[in-house]
């Protein structure tokens, strides 16, 4: 299938896209790797009458060392975010590698997952566990959201439709801090069918569990990564995860359960191993 018919601007600068966006709301899109975007619009899921393409605004393709934390632009992709040293945060570099072919890599942007806010998708469930917050722009300036209250649900999130994501601050991990990510995915290249990351960091107090791949947005589970740092790290019991994972998405059917489980005990064991 073919596109409906679009307007497409490429703004000089971040306050040109925003006063495109702003000029249509509801009616434009960024556009950034055209990873998502792209086969919703050949599929008319998705029919906008303005593009407004922001994968080459200087301002959103940096990564920067802001002493306690990593800002990446929005329109940094993933096979970028792979490839960078970036100390103190080495689990960005590892997801990044995980997500998809590298071909993907190559155009998917960081801030186009977040905003496409696929269930299943690996930012969406990681940079809630790494304690990050996202930058939007719009009309009225920079706001910040942190990425645990970021996704509303699937496909949904607290972006107005007049904005965009133009970054991600992720605060930097202790030497001694531990990180599990884990996920099932019938072959490679998928979205998995179900997922898990765990950030245990001592020195910063931090002690996250969060589970994706569900039917909304992913979910924190606070009470088991309360109780890991309390252990020491401990691995986590089949019989605990089922528990907490009861709490947090009881409408799973007995094979996404079993799966689900599973990635969060691996993910633990990454973590404390």
């Amino acid at each position: 299938m073919k596109a409906a018919a679009f307007e497409y601007v490429r703004p000089a600068d971040l306050a040109g896209a925003v006063k495109a966006l702003a000029g249509m709301p509801g009616e434009a899109k960024p556009l950034g790797g055209g990873q998502s975007l792209g086969p919703m619009l050949n599929l008319r899921l998705a029919r906008p009458k303005l593009l407004v393409d922001v994968s080459r605004l200087e301002s959103m393709r940096a990564i920067e060392d802001r002493g306690s934390l990593w800002r990446i632009g929005g329109a940094v992709t993933h096979s970028a975010i792979e490839d960078a040293s970036l100390p103190g945060g080495e689990p960005l570099s590892s997801v990044a590698r995980g997500i998809a072919y590298r071909t993907i890599r190559n155009r998917g942007t960081i801030g186009g997952s977040l905003a496409h806010a696929d269930p299943a998708a690996d930012w969406p469930l990681a940079l809630p566990a790494l304690g990050a917050e996202v930058v939007i722009a719009g009309p009225g300036g920079e706001r910040r959201v942190t990425a645990a209250t970021f996704m509303h649900g699937a496909f949904a999130t607290a972006l107005a439709e007049d904005e965009l994501v133009v970054a991600v601050e992720v605060p930097k991990l202790s030497a001694g801090a531990r990180w599990g990510y884990w996920k099932f995915c019938r072959k490679t290249g998928e979205f998995p069918e179900a997922s898990a990351a765990v950030l245990l960091d001592a020195q910063r107090k931090v002690a996250r569990l969060w589970v994706g791949a569900l039917n909304g947005a992913p979910q924190p589970m606070e009470a088991l990564a309360a109780d890991l740092a309390q252990r020491g790290g401990l691995a986590a019991s089949e019989d605990a995860v089922s528990r907490a994972l009861e709490r947090v998405a009881p409408d799973l059917d007995p094979a996404q359960r079993r799966l689900h489980i599973t990635a969060v005990r691996r993910a633990v064991q990454q973590a404390t191993e």
